[in-house]
This record gives structure tokens, C-alpha cells and sequence, in this order.
């Protein structure tokens, strides 16, 4: 396209390494991903807005796309059940943006900010009811538990990033 110029940018987020190991685990870290329908509908900036001004502070974070296999992998606890061919279909359709984040109780009070998995259910003024289309498409994931959170905040982060 003759005369037209094009900008490519990559920004880099330097945040300091997920550190499941050293933190005390008594609920001061969760797992979060803004999933792919939020991500496309341009959602996430609102969402971290909302996760940031509930007191969350951002340990790591990076926007990925999964294949079909590594949605599987991350939802195996699922495999056989009705959802888990339209779950994994669904994650692997466009990136989703993965995170860790801080706080003190992170997981129950992740899960209050999110609201219930139905976003029809949800509370008003929760993320979900907010942002979410259907109990599959309903914007973020968060973790249910402590460890949980440990795991699949393994799962996407290294052994480097998380020293």
C-alpha cells in the first residue's frame, strides 16, 4: 500500500517473578485469565482496571494463544465430562491473557470481584456480569483454591519466571 506506513509496536510488561514457593499460601496469590471472548471484544483493559482498583496487584501476566491441546491439558480435571470438547474448543478460539495476582484472601476475594460463573447470576457490578456472555464465554477464570491457583499459575509460568 504505496504511501501508507505501518507501526509495529511489542510492549514488554516487566513485573516482578511469580513466586508460589516463598509466599505464604495462605491466600495471597490466585490464578486469573481473561478468556478469549473478552479478550476480542476488548474487554481485558477494563478488566485489569477492575482487578487493580480492588486491590489486586499484578505478580505476572502475559497474553497467549492455546492450542486445542493445551486447553486439554489445562482443563484435564474436565476430560470426559459434557462441557470439555466446547470448553477447550472455546479456549483455544483467540488469545486469552494469563495471570498471577496478590492479595491478602486472593482467591475468595477474586471470586467475590468475578461474581458466579452464570453471568446471568452474577451479581450486578461483578466482572462477569459485566463482561460475560454464558457460563462457557463468561470473561475471566479464576482459581477455587489455594492450590489450585499454584497449579495453574504453574502451568503458564516458567520455573524461570516463577523463581
Amino acid at each position: 500500500m504505496k504511501g501508507q506506513k505501518y507501526i509495529f509496536l511489542k510492549i514488554v510488561l516487566l513485573l516482578p517473578p511469580p513466586n508460589f514457593k516463598d509466599v505464604t499460601m495462605t491466600g495471597k496469590l490466585t490464578f486469573t485469565m481473561i478468556k478469549p471472548s473478552a479478550v476480542a471484544a476488548g474487554h481485558a483493559g477494563d478488566i485489569l482496571a477492575m482487578i487493580e482498583k480492588a486491590g489486586f496487584r499484578l505478580v505476572a501476566m502475559k497474553l497467549i494463544h492455546l492450542s486445542r491441546h493445551q486447553a486439554g491439558l489445562f482443563y484435564a480435571e474436565h476430560n470426559g465430562k459434557s462441557f470439555y470438547e466446547d470448553l477447550t474448543r472455546f479456549m483455544s478460539s483467540g488469545p486469552i491473557i494469563a495471570a498471577i495476582i496478590a492479595k491478602d484472601d486472593a482467591v475468595a476475594e477474586f471470586r467475590k470481584l468475578i461474581g458466579a460463573t452464570d453471568p446471568a447470576k452474577a451479581e450486578k457490578g461483578t466482572v462477569r456480569n459485566l463482561y460475560g456472555k454464558s457460563i462457557t464465554e463468561n470473561a475471566v477464570h479464576g482459581s477455587d483454591a489455594d492450590a489450585t491457583a499454584e497449579r495453574e499459575g504453574n502451568f503458564f509460568f516458567s520455573s524461570i519466571e516463577n523463581v
